[in-house]
């Protein structure tokens, strides 16, 4: 009884709060190794900021184009460039997204990881990143991806044999 009683409550007011993604600061090594661990037939980096708008803008689009292929073999990797102590900030923006994916904060110098990533990457943000599912880039957008755009090549990368 005491838990039905409890459920009625947090219904009542504003349902059950899901627990935040966290944020690891990680290094360009670790964000790798997450590329390039097996299980997924295609990965998606996104590289974004909270102070950057279309990095905002763009979230909504990288969040349901990921869900939808999810079950199709798709990997979602955030990689935040915002400074450690905006971790915190960062995470709530994720949470809000309904990003239920555990995330990075990039730490380290900043052109050892844009050269790690994809030598002709600018920097710009926000950056996204394809790969197949052994860490090879399949392409790359230094700017905002549209959905229809991202839904094209992401069903293109999961036709693909992973060679």
């Amino acid at each position: 009884m005491r838990g039905l009683s409890f459920a009625l409550v947090a219904l009542l007011f504003g349902g059950i709060a899901e627990a935040a993604p966290k944020i690891v600061p990680a290094r360009l090594e670790t964000v790798l190794g997450a590329i390039r661990k097996p299980g997924a037939r295609a990965v998606l980096v996104n590289v974004w900021a909270t102070w950057c708008e279309p990095c905002r803008e763009e979230m909504p689009d990288i969040v349901r184009a990921y869900r939808a292929h999810k079950a199709r073999g798709l990997r979602l990797v955030l990689v935040s460039s915002d400074d450690e102590e905006k971790q915190a900030e960062a995470e709530k923006f994720l949470a809000s997204q309904g990003v239920d994916v555990d995330s990075f904060l990039k730490v380290g110098d900043d052109n050892d990881f844009i050269n790690g990533l994809e030598p002709r990457w600018s920097g710009a943000l926000p950056a996204s990143f394809l790969y197949d599912g052994r860490g090879h880039l399949l392409a790359f957008w230094q700017r905002p991806i549209t959905h229809r755009e991202l839904t094209a090549k992401l069903t293109e990368a999961l036709k693909r044999r992973n060679k």
